[in-house]
């Protein structure tokens, strides 16, 4: 496995940084057997080598949480039975550590994450102030979920890190949805035309109100345990906010151009040190479990 950086260099600063934003609960070598399991995606995946990308990714999820607060019955499930108000970093990172999971590790893993989120889903049930039902495991509510989620990480890498061909973009949504399928979502977007007309479609039930705002207000906030951390906050939320379509800046209205056009830059000039800092990370370990150079994943599969 690659070396961690040496104490005195920027990598090493960019890998602290995100070991206090993201500690890892338990070691990456949770990764490392069964050899030859390429859990649900593998080296040949396009999901590997956008999820690989942290500033994409991490920017890509805060644009996801601005756009799941427009949906009335999703955001309600984060209103109503969550402790964001308290504990919104620790949502973040069971989030984070999620999608690592389900992205990168080996099969019998990904597969308990799957059920234990299932379990969880099935007990958040509701009334929205207009007395109309919500659950969790309604298969519409975890279509909207996972498609912001696909939406913000590709958005994130094509911005901050790399190039992604249409083709490629449309085998990551085909890839990716096997996740929301599993959890129980129907009628996944599987192409980027299928994504922006899934968004088109869902333009009547979106709207902002004063729950929309709370969230967002309090995701303003937040206080990552990092050096620096109202300036890291800002970078990643303008980040997240230029990922934004039209139709979701107008409605959140909440952008700040000159911070987004001061993000844009910096994220993409880190993006590369990113990299570096965090060669040791899931998905080398996921590489090295099915024997393959981590290097590969620089290069868009055939």
């Amino acid at each position: 496995m690659p070396r961690a950086p040496g104490p005195f260099s920027a990598t090493a600063s960019i890998r602290r940084w995100v070991l206090g934003a993201f500690p890892r609960d338990r070691d990456n070598q949770a990764y490392d057997a069964p050899l030859g399991d390429p859990g649900w995606f593998g080296p040949d995946s396009v999901t590997w080598r956008v999820h690989g990308e942290f500033p994409g990714m991490l920017a890509g999820g805060l644009c996801a949480l601005m756009l799941q607060v427009l949906h009335p019955r999703a955001l309600a499930g984060v209103y109503d039975h969550s402790n964001f108000r308290e504990d919104l970093v620790g949502r973040l990172r069971r989030t984070t550590r999620f999608v690592a999971d389900t992205s990168f590790a080996p099969t019998a893993l990904v597969e308990r994450q799957i059920a234990r989120v299932r379990r969880i889903h099935a007990r958040v049930t509701g009334t929205l102030p207009d007395g109309s039902a919500y659950a969790a495991d309604d298969p519409e509510l975890l279509t909207w979920v996972h498609v912001t989620e696909a939406y913000g990480f590709l958005e994130g890498c094509r911005r901050y890190c790399r190039a992604v061909p249409p083709a490629m973009a449309d085998r990551y949504y085909d890839e990716y949805r096997r996740v929301a399928e599993a959890l129980g979502a129907r009628d996944v977007p599987a192409s980027q035309a299928q994504v922006g007309a899934y968004f088109e479609a869902q333009q009547p039930r979106l709207r902002m109100d004063g729950r929309s705002r709370e969230v967002l207000e309090v995701l303003g906030a937040v206080r990552l345990p990092v050096p620096l951390s109202g300036v890291s906050r800002e970078v990643f939320l303008a980040a997240g906010r230029a990922l934004l379509s039209d139709w979701a800046e107008r409605r959140i209205g909440s952008r700040r151009r000159l911070q987004s056009a001061v993000a844009i830059p910096v994220l993409r000039r880190l993006a590369p040190v990113f990299r570096g800092a965090l060669d040791d990370g899931a998905a080398a370990h996921a590489c090295a479990r099915v024997g393959v150079d981590p290097a590969i994943l620089m290069r868009w599969p055939e």
